[in-house]
């Protein structure tokens, strides 16, 4: 299992199960950043050191065999896998080349030194200093807090107000620098896979250029060199697109983060402090707690944990509560107060201090106490707003008329699909298809007045405006699963038991359109639209999950290749029925919400992945609770907190139980063009660039690229 995605909803939740997932990828940018400053020194011993040669290499094919890519989410693609095996395979080469002991000249500046020096001091570097600007902040923010709960609420209302301001000003930046942080941690372990790999294959294939006796060994790494450019570059394409979704739902959060509250095992949670009385002289003292709740069963945990004290765990306590009473700061000199009293523990009260004011009555309402005026914690996923298009007979005319006049006027046109519409023509074409009035009066075949990437824009809209998705919010897990494991065969094969398990109306529309879409790939020589970029485009629009999360966008990368396999296997997949001796497939159950970081298997030794290579065209001519306490805790556990409740004879009543398309709807075509194509600068010979027949399309020229 690899590095835990971080939500950026937990940076407002600030869990220390959030804490410790935020450490395992600063671990592994530090383990990275070790690693690149050492092979860039090794890489210059190979330069200055002509007679210590045999020795560096060896020592350089060791480092490269030891270093393993860690991946966000809990599986990799059949690129990733490629690109994560390709060090090993490196290591490899360097062994073979060491036995012919030829004597060669190195130019690695260039296409080594100088780019991994620039990713290690911009990138790894940058990150670096949002640490210490983080670390800096969390600082700042909870002591001004610990400052501000220890105000008396005795002084003028007048400063307590601008005290209040104050703190919340400060929390507001630390979560903005929190947002800016988890994101930057996240793109750069995505971004260190192409980042730091296609310079290492630029490198070797300048130093098998010199090799005067390695031309056989040579024309074998050209193979692998060139399925492993296309994993690159397909890797690429998927970053790109998963990252502008990742900043979209950032953004949506930073705006109104309350309303992407994850949902949560737990009725309530978050950070309270806890008054914890001391034997004369000595008085209490609060103490900060980490404090879930389970509203149906009355449960309460109690974790005390310090972000100021390098954020370890403390030993919890686990209570069952029977009432929860507001304090007034008449009784007591603190504000936001309130008690609970444990139903297991007879005349042994809490007293408890929020963060705010709206924050208790929160809690006072999850626990069934007084002033229960605010919604719960625990908010429910909130559903996507319905679109006019539905699944009906217009549905299945708009779909024909569209893909029937794609198919006559712009079958070959390049970035079909890919280059989009203006966004106003769209609109009124997609309004007047969907209106049934004037249906039959849109001639879309022969009129000119809609262009083809208007048509296509149309399509994907309509599709996206669906109330669900066509592949359904129900079966969207059991597609993902088949596309993260298992080989070509199998994932086939799941895959096709799964499409028949699709609501009649939602199998007949999909079968329709990954028919034309396998036709529009057939033609992928002049539309430059070849199964792997349908994949991207389509992938988004025909599956969706149903709760907006980054570990939801993570996946879409496994989106793209369910769409492949329906286009390469579509004959199969829409006139067959499934093998009923085959097993059903397999799906998997995710983490809770709030599950402790997953222990990664770098401690021991790391389950070997087979590298199985599904798709690799792209047209080169282009747990239940987190780690709880204990249950038993024993009498003496609460003594420190206990205290006689005041309140106890008080009775109250127990608690009762689209952006959906990547790139597909951004930029235009010559851009999309100048990225699709791999950059193959310094990096390949212009012989190998003739054998290949490079021939790049870059906005309306042909250009070969040396």
């Amino acid at each position: 299992m690899g590095l835990q995605p971080l939500e950026f909803s937990d940076c407002y939740l600030d869990s220390p199960w959030f804490r410790e997932r935020i450490r395992a990828h600063e671990a592994e940018l530090e383990r990275t950043n070790k690693f690149i400053k050492e092979l860039i020194k090794d890489g210059k011993n190979l330069i200055a050191a002509t007679k210590s040669l045999s020795a560096a290499q060896r020592k350089f094919a060791h480092s490269l065999r030891d270093f393993k890519f860690e991946f966000i989410g809990d599986a990799e693609t059949d690129d990733e896998r490629c690109i994560d095996a390709s060090l090993r395979e490196f290591s490899n080469f360097l062994k073979n080349l060491e036995e012919q002991r030829e004597i060669m000249a190195l130019s690695v500046t260039e296409t080594l030194i100088k780019p991994l020096e620039k990713f290690r001091k911009e990138q790894l570097g940058a990150v670096k200093e949002e640490k210490k600007k983080f670390d800096k902040e969390t600082e700042k923010n909870y002591s001004l807090i610990d400052k501000h709960l220890n105000l008396s609420a005795k002084k003028k209302d007048s400063h307590l107000q601008e005290a209040d301001i104050q703190v919340e000003q400060n929390r507001q930046h630390f979560y903005e620098l929190s947002l800016e942080y988890v994101c930057k941690l996240q793109e750069i372990q995505e971004r260190k896979k192409f980042e730091f790999v296609e310079p290492m294959l630029s490198f070797f294939q300048g130093m098998f250029t010199f090799y005067h006796q390695g031309h056989e060994l040579a024309k074998d790494f050209n193979h692998y060199k060139m399925e492993l450019q296309i994993n690159i570059q397909n890797t690429r394409n998927r970053f790109e697109g998963t990252r502008s979704e990742v900043e979209e739902l950032m953004n949506k959060i930073r705006q109104n983060p309350k309303d992407h509250k994850r949902a949560s095992q737990f009725t309530a949670e978050g950070y309270l402090y806890v008054q914890e009385k001391r034997p004369p002289p000595f008085g209490s003292s609060w103490v900060k707690h980490y404090c879930m709740y389970r509203k149906a069963a009355k449960k309460f945990n109690i974790i005390p944990f310090e972000h100021r004290s390098g954020g370890k765990l403390g030993d919890g306590e686990v209570f069952f509560l029977k009432e929860c009473i507001r304090r007034h700061t008449d009784s007591i000199d603190r504000r936001f107060c309130f008690d609970v009293e444990a139903a297991d523990r007879p005349g042994v009260s809490l007293t408890m201090q929020a963060f705010s004011e709206e924050e208790r009555k929160q809690w006072l309402e999850a626990l069934g106490g007084k002033e229960a005026l605010f919604p719960s914690f625990n908010r429910a996923i909130i559903p996507r707003p319905e679109g006019s298009a539905q699944l009906d007979k217009m549905g299945f005319t708009i779909l024909r008329k569209c893909i029937s006049a794609v198919e006559t006027r712009g079958i070959n046109d390049q970035g079909l699909y890919r280059v989009v519409g203006v966004s106003s023509k769209v609109q009124r074409l997609l309004s007047m298809l969907m209106d049934v009035k004037t249906c039959n009066e849109v001639d879309l075949e022969n009129s000119i007045d809609w262009e083809v990437k208007t048509i296509t824009s149309a399509l994907k809209q309509y599709l996206r405006s669906l109330p669900e998705p066509l592949m359904t919010y129900e079966l969207h897990g059991d597609f993902i699963v088949p596309a993260k494991s298992g080989s070509p065969e199998s994932r086939v094969n799941a895959i096709h038991f799964l499409v028949h398990k699709l609501p009649e109306k939602n199998k007949e529309m999909l079968d329709i359109l990954v028919k034309h879409l396998t036709n529009v790939s057939n033609h992928s020589k002049q539309n430059l639209m070849t199964v792997a970029n349908l994949g991207v485009v389509f992938g988004p629009t025909l599956m969706r999950p149903q709760e907006e999360t980054v570990a939801a966008i993570m996946d879409l990368k496994f989106q793209n290749i369910v769409v492949e396999i329906l286009i390469e296997n579509h004959e199969k997949i829409f006139r067959t029925l499934p093998d009923a001796t085959l097993p059903e497939p397999v799906t998997l159950s995710a983490s809770p919400p709030n599950a402790p970081p997953r222990q990664s298997k770098r401690q021991g030794q790391r389950t070997k992945r087979p590298v199985a290579v599904y798709n690799l065209c792209i047209e080169l001519e282009d747990g239940d609770r987190p780690n709880l306490p204990k249950e038993d805790t024993p009498p003496s556990s609460l003594d420190s907190f206990s205290s006689p409740s005041p309140t106890a004879a008080a009775a109250h009543g127990p608690p009762g139980p689209d952006k959906n398309h990547l790139l597909a709807d951004g930029g235009t075509f010559g851009d999309w063009a100048s990225t699709a194509v791999p950059r193959w600068p310094a990096m390949i010979p212009r012989t190998l660039a003739e054998d290949i027949g490079l021939l790049v399309r870059v906005k309306g020229q042909y250009s070969s690229q040396p």
